[in-house]
């Protein structure tokens, strides 16, 4: 049994090992974090453009500084135009750098740090193509789902909640589109625009700088793979536990009854000569009232004539027994026989054949003598032939 324990030990260990690289990958898989900002650390493809009024007519300026490590700018609002604004784009592209949509469906979230050198509340919208009114290469055409985020002179932490973002009321009535279709998807998304809002102060130069652009998400198909794949090998693994378990019981049982063959009186006097009469007088007697349960040493003793004393000194010196150890070892051997040669045996009617008046005394006694409970042993012994021979 030892060597199936380490052989259990080793298993678990390297099935620990790989249900924690297995979760490492599954878990990264399932929280994503896919950085913008910088653009060594990005996997999305995109660049950079400034976006403002002067095509309606308007002179607000943008002049983009950063674009690598950050995203640096500096704006002016003027009001030469009756919707000024000043945003900076980033448009996500192919590998030939041509305009191209990003599934972005994955994720709801999008953290940055902000800084402004004068205090501002700028908007945040991603463009996004929609089935049902937008004409490819026309941006007017797309929906533009955005929310707002207030911007100091220090550093903030920014989360914006890219699920819950509002459609401006201008491109329902311009589209003509039912306000009720409030759903949008992110599965098509041209760029992420940040600018400025309708509370952006006028004629005044504006520096901003948003740091570390990160979209959070998940993908719950790995959590659910994962989940799988530990039911499957912990499935497995306690399948292989049981079977080995069972063959080691097995084995151990064979050997067991194996040595403890010798030990049984009535298989020594058919096969060795006895040394001396007291010996032949006490083996002979438990060979043949094993069986009577109200067997006990003072009644041996007055039996056959010899002392309490030496009946223990001859059975510890020939056998390394005691009187009672040597009895409950003739007892339980034959009964180990009886489980293994009788299919319809009933354990308490061979309890009682063996001199036990206590089923559960018995029952104790043979888990602690062949460590499984006798109704186990003799469901081994029916599914393995030659157990009991």
């Amino acid at each position: 049994m030892q060597h199936f324990y380490n052989q259990a030990l080793v298993s678990l260990l390297c099935l620990l090992l790989a249900s924690g690289l297995i979760g490492y990958v599954c878990v990264d898989k399932t929280f994503m974090r896919v950085s913008l900002l910088p653009v060594s650390e990005t996997d999305l493809q995109w660049k950079s453009e400034p976006h403002t009024d002067v095509y309606q007519g308007g002179s607000s300026q943008l002049k983009i500084t950063d674009d690598t490590f950050s995203l640096n700018f500096n704006f002016t609002l003027t009001s030469q135009t009756q919707y000024p604004f000043a945003a900076v784009n980033l448009v996500f592209t192919g590998d030939n750098t041509e305009p191209e949509l990003a599934d972005l469906s994955a994720f709801d979230r999008i953290v940055f740090s902000a800084k402004c050198s004068t205090a501002n509340t700028l908007s945040f919208a991603p463009l996004t193509f929609d089935e049902q009114v937008s004409k490819a290469g026309d941006f007017l055409t797309y929906r533009a789902p955005s929310t707002f985020f207030s911007c100091t002179s220090h550093w903030r932490e920014i989360e914006l909640d890219l699920t819950r973002l509002e459609t401006p009321q201008w491109w329902f009535t311009m589209f003509k589109v039912d306000l009720s279709r409030k759903e949008y998807t992110l599965n098509k998304v041209a760029k992420l625009s940040f600018g400025s809002s309708f509370q952006t102060p006028m004629d005044t130069d504006s520096n901003v700088q948003l740091s570390e652009i990160t979209l959070i998400g998940h993908n719950w198909f790995y959590l659910y793979l994962f989940g799988v794949l530990m039911l499957l090998l912990w499935g497995s693994y306690a399948v292989w536990l049981f079977r080995r378990h069972n063959q080691a019981l097995i084995r151990t049982l064979r050997d067991k009854i194996q040595r403890d063959r010798p030990l049984v009186a009535y298989q020594q006097l058919s096969v060795e000569p006895l040394r001396d009469k007291d010996r032949s007088a006490i083996l002979h007697f438990m060979a043949t009232q094993y069986a009577n349960a109200d067997l006990s040493l003072d009644a041996m003793a007055s039996e056959i004539g010899v002392s309490r004393t030496k009946i223990n000194d001859i059975l510890k010196s020939e056998l390394g027994f005691t009187f009672t150890g040597y009895l409950n070892k003739l007892r339980l051997t034959e009964a180990a026989r009886l489980l293994a040669q009788a299919e319809d045996a009933n354990i308490a009617e061979i309890a009682y054949s063996v001199g036990y008046k206590n089923v559960s005394y018995f029952n104790k006694l043979f888990k602690e003598e062949f460590s499984c409970t006798p109704k186990i042993y003799k469901n081994l012994c029916d599914k393995t032939p030659g157990t009991s021979t």
